[in-house]
């Protein structure tokens, strides 16, 4: 038996999670190893894809939805690759009574209503093409909507809430539908940022910390995850959260296609993600 895990070129052996998912499924007796996404790959020789850090697919998405749709067994499945690489699934998740970060979707201005927002586009990865937005950088914020709205590409306008900036950011990661662990990712943006570069790997830019994740944040993971198109063939799932301004959790991401799952923050949590992937071959 033998498993890709995907990855991308600027990462060709994979981040952390990679490597420990190789050496916790080599303990399995299950042969394991990173593959790019889009290099020259004989797919049909390995009996499961994975997805992983394939974290440049953002300038080419179309291509990386065929290249899913075109592997006959893939992890996450393809539909859901095809549902959660465009943010517009926020909406769906909105629709559907869940709690979301207040969203204005291809605006035609900027907010007059919020001291400080977020600009960004809704296929990207990190914050890549993302900028934090304040009182005094109007020209600047508008000049950033613009060009995303030239280029094609959706808007999305988020307000900057304040507790990223002292609580943080919650990753619920979930293995096999089931809780697995947490971690806090720390202040990203900074105010007057201006637009993200390249996307790099996580451990470049917010610190994250193990956690704890409580009740509330629980309940409203899996409630998120509850809703999701195909959400019963979900292998892993990471449910970024950031409390709202009266304390509650609001859904800032649901990163179902090539999360960092911090696998290094929980002891055991490599073992536990080899062994539901065994399961799935």
């Amino acid at each position: 038996m033998t498993i890709a895990l995907a990855t991308c070129s600027r990462l060709p052996d994979g981040n952390d999670d990679v490597r420990a998912l190789t050496a916790a499924l080599a303990s399995l007796g299950i042969d394991a190893e990173p593959a790019i996404w889009d290099g020259d790959v004989d797919w049909s020789r390995h009996d499961l894809v994975v997805i992983r850090s394939t974290w440049d697919y953002t300038g080419k998405r179309d291509a990386f939805v065929a290249w899913a749709e075109s592997l006959p067994h893939v992890l996450n499945p393809a539909g859901i690759v095809r549902w959660n690489t465009d943010k517009r699934y926020l909406r769906d998740l909105s629709d559907a009574g869940l709690p979301v970060v207040p969203t204005l979707w291809d605006p035609d201005d900027i907010p007059s209503g919020w001291p400080e927002y977020v600009i960004k586009p809704a296929v990207s990865i990190g914050s890549r093409d993302t900028a934090r937005w304040g009182p005094g950088e109007e020209d600047a914020a508008r000049a950033h909507l613009r060009s995303l709205r030239d280029a094609g590409r959706t808007v999305m306008v988020q307000p900057y809430l304040s507790a990223v900036d002292t609580a943080g950011e919650t990753a619920l990661i979930f293995c096999d539908g089931e809780y697995s662990h947490a971690g806090r990712k720390a202040q990203i943006l900074t105010p007057g940022a201006g637009v993200q570069g390249p996307v790099r790997d996580d451990a470049t830019r917010g610190q994250v910390t193990a956690s704890t994740a409580t009740d509330a944040e629980l309940d409203v993971a899996r409630r998120a995850l509850a809703a999701v198109p195909g959400g019963e063939d979900l292998l892993y799932a990471r449910v970024d959260l950031i409390p709202g301004p009266d304390g509650s959790p609001l859904i800032i991401e649901l990163e179902l296609t090539e999360p960092n799952l911090y696998l290094h923050h929980a002891p055991g949590s490599a073992t536990r993600f080899a062994k539901a992937i065994a399961g799935w071959c």
